[in-house]
This record gives structure tokens, C-alpha cells and sequence, in this order.
């Protein structure tokens, strides 16, 4: 539906985009981040990274590692004395937690070349529509991040790889 909230994550030197669907909850979490904003008590993304930091773990990076079946998956990859740990988690957990402590964040390069393709074959459909704007492949990086912010999350369909 239109109010399904997505995340759309940019490759940091091309113009590839990975749209992942997230729920409410999650996305306020990204949200409230982003617009750092400070509450007096710890929320749940909050939390985790006071136990981890808590236990001598620091989150370094979150990996977008598949998606099966319509559903993302994402590992936390930790670093605590000299080990290096890998949680599974959800990708909006993920990013939530990755925000707050400036961790990168990565995907599988065939997740990206997958959505890439989806969403060229979306845009190659509505070429037809008058009206319709659809994407250049020789946008500069300012043009990329102005279609992304005009983008409706209806535009990319349901991803299925």
C-alpha cells in the first residue's frame, strides 16, 4: 500500500538504489534519528547499543545480505576483544542501530543489480504514460538524490527478485 513506509538505500559511488519495505515502528525509529532527536530515556535501538557497548562490543558495519520470499535479511557484524561476531537481524533494526553509532552500512552487490533491474523494467512501463518522468542513466549525483526525494514508494512495485 502507499503508506508502507521504504527505505531506500543509495550506492555511495553509483546510482544504483535498494528500496526496502520497513514497518511504522521502525521507520520512526530511522526518522527520530535522522532528525536527531533526544529523549531523556533510552528507546529499544537505543538500548541495544548501550548492552552492546555495555558487554566491550562495538557494532562496525550492517550488511544487507539477502532477500527471500519478499523478506530482507541483514547481519550486525560486531567487534568485541579482538572477535569478530555476526548477529542476524532485520535490515530496519539494522539501519536504526547503524545510524546511532555511525556504522556503515553495505549490501550484496546482486541485491542491488536485482532492484536495479526491477525498477528499470518499472520505469521502462510507465515511458508510455504520459506525464510520467522516468530516470536518466547519466544523471549527476545532485539530479539522482532530487528524483529520489520525489519518488512514491508505488513506483517500485513489490520487490521480487
Amino acid at each position: 500500500s502507499s503508506n508502507t513506509p521504504v527505505v531506500i538505500l543509495e550506492e555511495v559511488d553509483g546510482e544504483r538504489v535498494l528500496p526496502i519495505w520497513i514497518g511504522p515502528g521502525e521507520a520512526s525509529a530511522i526518522a527520530m534519528q535522522l532528525a536527531d532527536m533526544e529523549f531523556s530515556r533510552p528507546l529499544t535501538h537505543d538500548l541495544l547499543i548501550d548492552v552492546l557497548n555495555g558487554l566491550g562490543g562495538n557494532l562496525r558495519k550492517v550488511i544487507i545480505t539477502r532477500v527471500e520470499k519478499n523478506t530482507y535479511y541483514a547481519d550486525l557484524i560486531i567487534h568485541r576483544n579482538g572477535e569478530v561476531i555476526s548477529v542476524d537481524a532485520r535490515p530496519s533494526d539494522s539501519i536504526a542501530v547503524a545510524l546511532r553509532v555511525d556504522a556503515r552500512i553495505f549490501t550484496q552487490d546482486d541485491l542491488l543489480e536485482r532492484a536495479t533491474i526491477e525498477i528499470a523494467e518499472g520505469e521502462a512501463a510507465k515511458e508510455e504514460e504520459p506525464g510520467r518522468e522516468s530516470p536518466s542513466n547519466h544523471m549527476d549525483p545532485d539530479e539522482l538524490k532530487e528524483y529520489l526525494r520525489r519518488l512514491n514508494p508505488e513506483d517500485f512495485g513489490r520487490f521480487t527478485p
